[in-house]
């Protein structure tokens, strides 16, 4: 990670606004942990105070989780991180009717297990070909 101060704000802003930056772009990750504030500020060259404060800033936005005697860790969840919901289609509707219907959560579970053990038989099929 390279910080380049601009002078234009406090110097503990500066620092935070960085690792927010890092942080929401997903070059660090959550359960990440960041350097200690004596090895952070040897790092970029400015006073221990200076780092402390950008960490109370990070930890006050929920960036990150500060544990005594064990470090600083990254609490934030970038989009990066996440899978997006999208993925899975809403079959909510479809449960509800099949509900009204009559349908048991356990036949319907058993035939969704049957559906994917089936699949799984299928891939595994297609893998000895």
């Amino acid at each position: 990670m390279h910080f380049e101060f601009s002078g234009t704000q406090e110097l503990y802003i500066e620092i935070a606004e960085k690792y927010k930056g890092y942080i929401e772009k997903g070059v660090i990750h959550s359960g990440e942990k960041l350097p200690s504030v004596r090895q952070a500020a040897l790092e970029l060259g400015v006073n221990p105070n200076t780092v402390a404060r950008a960490y109370s800033l990070l930890e006050r936005d929920g960036y990150i989780k500060s544990f005594p005697k064990k470090g600083v860790y990254v609490s934030y969840a970038s989009p990066s991180d996440e899978k997006p919901d999208t993925d899975i289609p809403d079959l909510r509707d479809e449960i509800r009717k099949l509900l009204s219907y009559g349908i048991s959560k356990e036949a319907l579970l058993s035939q969704i297990e049957e559906i994917y053990s089936e699949n799984d038989n299928r891939k595994s099929e297609e893998g000895e070909k």
